[in-house]
């Protein structure tokens, strides 16, 4: 069971203007069910995208990356589950050719106008004339209050379909952001098995939405880890459809800028949360905050040293206040010059750790207090400077070895 989270309510999802979401049962990898999403954008629309640092990336990936490069006005997503097309060298990319190829025929635009994204099993064949053959289906199903089916219709080990939405006021205007998100396991996203596309109606100048889906991502879904791996398919898209009707944003600096800037970040990290608390056999949801950093990497390190460590993770499943565990990852982070004697840690309110060594008020009996709790928060402080960071993460449990071990069944 997911650890606090619910399905979204489909009436709290705000419609974005200028954009509609039509899924349908292609049949990717198992009948019945949704996996196959269509985004269909008004001309004038502005797409920026992150995605995997793997380097053996996807098929898919690797097409996005092309069409975003070659600066055409993106019109629409296609998103498929079931299969990553992913390690299927060749093959694969003129088998995405061909979705975006089918999908810019329907629409009438051009096929590098087309975004695809897919997600399931690894190298394994696209079956592409079951995408082909779906989309009249999902395109019949157009709709700007598609956003839950969407969330649907891109899940693969999730438990819960995750969307989350909000607004704002900019210049008189009610502006909207929603967006949906898929992930479960094989997850540290590394962007500059997951899926994010957030859109908003605000007119924002184009050549600010790179660097607003970068730093978006840096602050959310580059800040979450299942498993440490990294997915060869991990994609997060900001789409700007700029139907607010209120003036352009110029300058994310601007307050008009700051409080979009936010909205997404909140959107973001939100859906990002989300994905940890889905996590395969999650039972714990952890906040690791390191602080005293004297840079932000290396807060980070020490962040995601905890939070990838499965002997932490396994200690907080079974509730085991084994804390040297997080000493030692802390310090084999790689922060070099690093003075152990300087180290405080705290669980929640317990503190556990002064100048490195066991706290003498610190009871074993508070910490397993603490870890038996559905949500924790482990925050170090390395004493060395100001920066801090954050990254959520999720315990390791028995259930995460017995949905793996069962993925291709």
């Amino acid at each position: 069971m997911p650890v606090n989270l619910t399905a979204p309510d489909a009436g709290a999802l705000h419609l974005v203007a200028g954009l509609r979401i039509g899924t349908a049962m292609a049949g990717v990898r198992k009948a019945n069910r949704k996996d196959l999403v269509v985004f269909a954008l008004d001309e004038g629309a502005s797409v920026a995208g992150v995605f995997t640092r793997n380097r053996f990336c996807a098929a898919p990936v690797q097409l996005c990356r092309e069409h975003l490069a070659g600066g055409r006005g993106i019109r629409a997503l296609v998103i498929n589950t079931g299969n990553a097309n992913a390690g299927t060298g060749a093959d694969g990319l003129r088998r995405a050719r061909q979705t975006c190829d089918a999908l810019a025929r329907h629409l009438g635009v051009t096929p590098d106008q087309v975004l695809p994204f897919s997600t399931g099993v690894i190298m394994e064949t696209l079956p592409v004339e079951r995408i082909v053959a779906g989309l009249p289906a999902a395109l019949a199903d157009l709709a700007p209050d598609h956003w839950l089916e969407a969330a649907e219709g891109i899940m693969t080990t999730d438990t819960v379909p995750k969307a989350a939405s909000a607004r704002v006021a900019i210049g008189g205007r009610t502006v909207t952001v929603t967006g949906i998100a898929k992930g479960a396991g094989m997850i540290r996203p590394n962007m500059a098995t997951m899926l994010g596309f957030v859109a908003t109606d605000a007119v924002i100048d184009k050549p600010l939405m790179q660097g607003l889906v970068r730093e978006a991502a840096d602050r959310s879904f580059n800040r979450i880890t299942i498993d440490g791996d990294t997915s060869t398919n991990d994609s997060f898209v900001l789409i700007a459809t700029g139907k607010a009707g209120h003036a352009p944003i110029t300058q994310l600096e601007s307050p008009e800028g700051a409080l979009l800037r936010e909205a997404i970040f909140d959107v973001s990290r939100r859906l990002a949360q989300a994905i940890v608390r889905d996590g395969e056999g999650a039972t714990k949801f952890i906040t690791v905050r390191v602080d005293g950093g004297r840079t932000k990497e290396e807060c980070r390190l020490a962040a995601y040293a905890i939070a990838h460590s499965p002997l932490v993770k396994t200690a907080f499943f079974a509730s085991d206040p084994n804390l040297g565990r997080i000493l030692a990852a802390v310090g084999y982070a790689g922060i070099d010059d690093l003075d152990q004697e300087l180290i405080d840690l705290f669980l929640d309110d317990v503190h556990v750790v002064v100048h490195g060594g066991r706290h003498p008020a610190y009871q074993e009996a508070d910490g397993q207090r603490v870890m038996k709790q559905a949500e924790i928060t482990i925050r170090v402080d390395l004493h060395r400077g100001p920066a801090h960071a954050t990254v959520w993460t999720c315990d390791l449990s028995h259930d995460y070895v017995s949905i793996n071990a069962d993925y291709r069944s």
